[in-house]
This record gives structure tokens, C-alpha cells and sequence, in this order.
């Protein structure tokens, strides 16, 4: 008689009970400590704070050379040259950090270190170089490395934190910190402006120091991730995840808020500045578009705990497209704040709502790819929202009503989408 063959286990061993309880406790160590209140959560945002502080003190400081300081035609070459720029370090940055966060664990403080401290050194030969050919390369590495630590920062959190409402939560929190910091620094860095541009980089390279001495003290995020056969509690995903269109279709939809956003910045930057408006115009329009995000870091999470992600997305595209018909009609400074208000109120709401909608449909181990990929067409439509009123001279009030008409379409083609999906 034929001997049978030894049977195997068609299932892997099941953890120890130990082991899983183990597995649960360092989760919830990492979860405790990235939350709001968590002490790597504040660690990393007194981090991000002095970044985006240096980063305000580098745009008051370029703005004076790139901007204001001559005439329109120049000033138009410059902003394009400068925005093809922004495109460059994502095409750098962007496949390379990839498959790093997957491959290599203790990446992300890494990374973030190393991107806040050459900045601090390219802060510093900047000011050597305002004046000089070497300006444009050297604005090239601050914003290369400005997005490599912007790409590890927003990757760190959905690997930290297993929830999508905790991860807008830390994220509207860390939104809210960001705006209040670039507020309390843009005085400082309006008055070192007018005095030396290259006293503003000295600012801003202060602060970059600060953020690097201090994300030193960021530990791992890496959850215990479960091995072959791990029977956990609550197992990935703990709610249910968005069908593969409504999520790509979602990521159009955020990408298509956030090119209208680059478009209405520069329209409207330009038409106050050929008509010499005051620094203060300008001001009052950034400071519209702070409030309005900030607005949108206290109303997504509870939107989130309340609604799906896709009906944010929704309403955001329905503000941005009224907004921008009411300016047209309207058109004026106050209209003009107004409209900067809506659309950092819009690109809030429909960033925070995608991100949760990405945490809850993509397993941990490849968080950070989607992450950057998303983060890289969401600067992408920036930018080429951005580009089309440097290179063509259009009228305010007619590209107030086509953003409109783009809005109201990309609203129709979105919720048809969905529709289709059902």
C-alpha cells in the first residue's frame, strides 16, 4: 500500500496569546504617542512649526527679488520660471522616497532631519547668493528639500496612527499649528524684509535649525505590524474601505480643488499687481487663505466622524465653483478675500476627506507609496493651475467665471462617477 505523505497545517500557528496582546500594546504605544496630545505628536509639531515659520521668512525673502521688485513681464518669467521649478523636486524626490519608506523603517525621522538641516545650510548661502545667477539653483534645493521633508511628514502619520478620524484629527491639528506659525512670523519676516532680504534667510535659517534639533527626538512610527498567521482583535481595515473608483475618482476631484486653488492665487496676484496694489492687498489675500484653511482644520474632523469622505469632496468643488461666480461679479478686494477665504476652506475639506479615505482603503505597509503619489499630483495640479495666468494675460473677471465653469464641471463628472460605481 501506497505510504501517504505527511500532512501539513493548512493554516499557519496561531500567535500566543502573549504575543498578540504584545502586538495590541505596542500599537496602541504607537497610536497614544502620535495623537493630538501624544509626546511625539508635539514633538513633531514644534518641527513642523519652525519649518513652516523658515518657510515663510524664504518666501518673504524671495518675493522682494522675484516679485515686486520689477516689471510685469519680468516678474511673470520669474513666478513661471520659479513654479517649474516646484515640479522638478517631485520628479526627484518623489520615486526615490518610495520604496525607501517601504524598505527602510527608521526613514522617516531620517529623512526629515536630513531635509530640515540643508535647508538650514542653503538658507545660509542663499544670502551669499540673492543677487547672483546661483539664486535660482539654490531655490531649486530649498524646495527640493522642503518637499522631502513636506513627503516624510505627511507619510509618518497614516503609517503611525490606524484610524482615518485620528489622522484628521492630527492632521488639522498640525494645519492649524502651521497657519498660526506662518501668521506670528510673516510681521517678523515683512519688517527683516525691508531692512535685507538676506536678513529674512537668517531668520528662516534659524528656524530650519530649530526644526531639525527637535525632530531628533521623533521614535520610530512603525506599528507592530502582525507576521504570516498573527489573529489580532481588530484586523485591518477597522471600517470599510472606498471601492477602487470612488477612491480614484476622489483623487482626481482633490487634485482638480487644488489646480483651481494654484489658478485663482496667481490670477488674482497678478491682476492686483498690475494695477499697484499694496503689499497689504497682498497680505489680506494670504491671510483669506490661511483663515479659510484653518476653518477647514476645525470643521473636517467633525465632518469625518459624521458623513462618507466623498460628499466633502463634493462640497468643496460646490464652494470653490460659487465663489469664484460671486468675485466675478463682485470683483474687488473684499470679493477677492472672500474668494481666497472659500478656496482654503474648499482644498482643506477635500484634502483632509481624501487622506482619511486613503487610510481606511490602503493597507499600512504601503501607506507611504500612496501617500507620495498622491501628495506629488496634488503639487503637480498646483502647479499647472498656477502656470496658466503667469503665461497668459487673462482678464480677472472672465477667469473667475471659467475656474466657475471648471468647478461646476468637475463637480458633474465626479458625482456621475459615483453614480457609475453603484
Amino acid at each position: 500500500m501506497t505510504e501517504r505523505p505527511p500532512s501539513y497545517p493548512t493554516q499557519p500557528p496561531r500567535r500566543t496569546g502573549l504575543a498578540r496582546r504584545t502586538a495590541r500594546a505596542a500599537a496602541r504605544r504607537v497610536d497614544a504617542a502620535f495623537s493630538r496630545n501624544g509626546p511625539a505628536f508635539r514633538q513633531l509639531a514644534v518641527s513642523w512649526s519652525a519649518n513652516v515659520a523658515g518657510d515663510t521668512l524664504v518666501a518673504v525673502g524671495l518675493a522682494g527679488t522675484l516679485f515686486f521688485s520689477v516689471p510685469s513681464s519680468e516678474a511673470r518669467g520669474n513666478v513661471a520660471l520659479y513654479l517649474l521649478l516646484t515640479i522638478a523636486p517631485f520628479a526627484v524626490v518623489a520615486p526615490v522616497l518610495g520604496g525607501m519608506f517601504s524598505r527602510f523603517k527608521g526613514i522617516y525621522r531620517g529623512t526629515i532631519i536630513v531635509a530640515s538641516f540643508l535647508r538650514t545650510v542653503v538658507a545660509l548661502v542663499m544670502m551669499l547668493g540673492l543677487t547672483t545667477i546661483w539664486l535660482y539653483p539654490l531655490a531649486f534645493g530649498m524646495l527640493v528639500f522642503s518637499r522631502l521633508y513636506g513627503i516624510s511628514k505627511n507619510s509618518l502619520l497614516p503609517i503611525a496612527l490606524a484610524e482615518p478620524v485620528a489622522l484628521v484629527s492630527a492632521n488639522a491639528q498640525l494645519a492649524r499649528i502651521g497657519i498660526l506659525s506662518g501668521a506670528v512670523v510673516l510681521p517678523l519676516g515683512a519688517l527683516a524684509a525691508q531692512i535685507d532680504p538676506a536678513v529674512a534667510l537668517a531668520l528662516a535659517a534659524a528656524f530650519f535649525f530649530v526644526s531639525t534639533f527637535t525632530a531628533f527626538g521623533l521614535p520610530n512610527p512603525r506599528r507592530a505590524e502582525p507576521t504570516e498567521g498573527d489573529i489580532l482583535d481588530t484586523p485591518w481595515p477597522q471600517r470599510p474601505p472606498a471601492p477602487r473608483r470612488a477612491l480614484g475618482l476622489s483623487r482626481l476631484a482633490t487634485a482638480g480643488v487644488r489646480l483651481l486653488n494654484g489658478f485663482l492665487l496667481l490670477l488674482l496676484a497678478f491682476e492686483f499687481r498690475d494695477t499697484d496694489a499694496r503689499a497689504f492687498d497682498f497680505a489680506m489675500l494670504i491671510a483669506a487663505a490661511g483663515i479659510g484653511y484653518g476653518l477647514a482644520s476645525m470643521v473636517s474632523p467633525v465632518l469625518e466622524r459624521r458623513i462618507r469622505e466623498e460628499p466633502m469632496v463634493v462640497a468643496a468643488l460646490a464652494l470653490e465653483a460659487a465663489a469664484a461666480f460671486i468675485a466675478a461679479q463682485f470683483f474687488g478686494l473684499p470679493a477677492a478675500a472672500a474668494l481666497a477665504a472659500a478656496a482654503g476652506l474648499a482644498w482643506g475639506t477635500a484634502k483632509f476627506a481624501f487622506d482619511a479615505m486613503l487610510q481606511a482603503s490602503v493597507p499600512p505597509d504601503q501607506s507611504g507609496k500612496a501617500f507620495i503619489r498622491s501628495e506629488t499630483l496634488f503639487q503637480l495640479a498646483w502647479v499647472i493651475g498656477a502656470i496658466i495666468p503667469v503665461g497668459l494675460t487673462v482678464d480677472a473677471q472672465i477667469g473667475l467665471a471659467l475656474a466657475g465653469v471648471a468647478a461646476l464641471t468637475a463637480q458633474t463628472v465626479f458625482v456621475s462617477g459615483l453614480l457609475i460605481d453603484r
